[in-house]
């Protein structure tokens, strides 16, 4: 399997399972409708040790641009292969959002709120406030990349090392989520987003949507450099 396949695939089963657990918790008439925030954290960080066992092998694990760029502003992983990386990342991402469409189409009819069907693809800010939700994916995101740092072996996460990623993903769920449902991967984000706006709504809040893109990004070159410095 080339690097560049198993991105794709690995992000698709990440966003599966990621927004698959929105749409279960989210929508209505599902069997874990309002189960809460720690079935969404578990999770997410589980999807991502599935995510990573899938595709570190072949590329690494990436899974998540963030780390692509702060692993290649580390030293550890070559710039070439970063923009290939993010185009599989970001393409695995809609790919993802669509199986959970497809998973939970009945469920998507059954739910009226047009913000709701939107909070299963995309992140939103719990009090809007565009410097302190930049300021929470910029320190969410650090965290994930400064601790990835210390997991990984080579140029990736790769499988051995996927529990202690989704326990690490897991943890920034539950302890720094709730203030902007931590996107933390801008392929998360944006993949969603984009096929929520191309086959449910148009109406995506663009306005927002650079925000989990951009953050995360500066979190992984503040976290890089950082590391780069200790």
């Amino acid at each position: 399997m080339s690097p560049y396949l198993a991105e794709f695939i690995g992000t698709t089963v990440l966003i599966y399972l990621g927004n698959g657990v929105n749409a279960n918790v989210s929508l209505k008439k599902t069997y874990g409708n309002e189960s809460g925030w720690l079935v969404i954290s578990l999770a997410w960080g589980l999807a991502v040790f599935i995510g990573v066992v899938i595709a570190g092998p072949f590329s690494g694990g990436h899974l998540n641009p963030a780390v692509s760029v702060g692993l290649a502003v580390a030293g550890k992983f070559s710039w070439s292969s970063v923009p290939g990386y993010i185009l599989a990342q970001t393409l695995g991402a809609i790919m993802g959002a669509f199986l959970v469409f497809i998973q939970y189409k009945d469920h998507f009819k059954a739910t009226i709120d047009s913000s709701t069907k939107l909070g299963v693809f995309a992140t939103a800010p719990a009090i809007k406030n565009n410097f302190n939700n930049l300021l929470s994916e910029i320190l969410g995101t650090g965290m994930l990349v400064f601790g990835v740092f210390y997991l990984i072996d080579g140029e990736g996460i790769g499988s051995l090392n996927a529990l202690p990623v989704g326990l690490l993903v897991t943890v920034i769920g539950l302890s720094l989520g709730g203030s902007t449902s931590y996107a933390i991967n801008p392929a998360r984000d944006l993949g969603p987003r984009i096929f929520h706006a191309l086959m449910i709504d148009k109406n995506s809040d663009w306005k927002y949507a650079w925000i989990p893109l951009l953050g995360p990004f500066i979190g992984a070159f503040l976290a890089a450099s950082l590391f780069k410095v200790l």
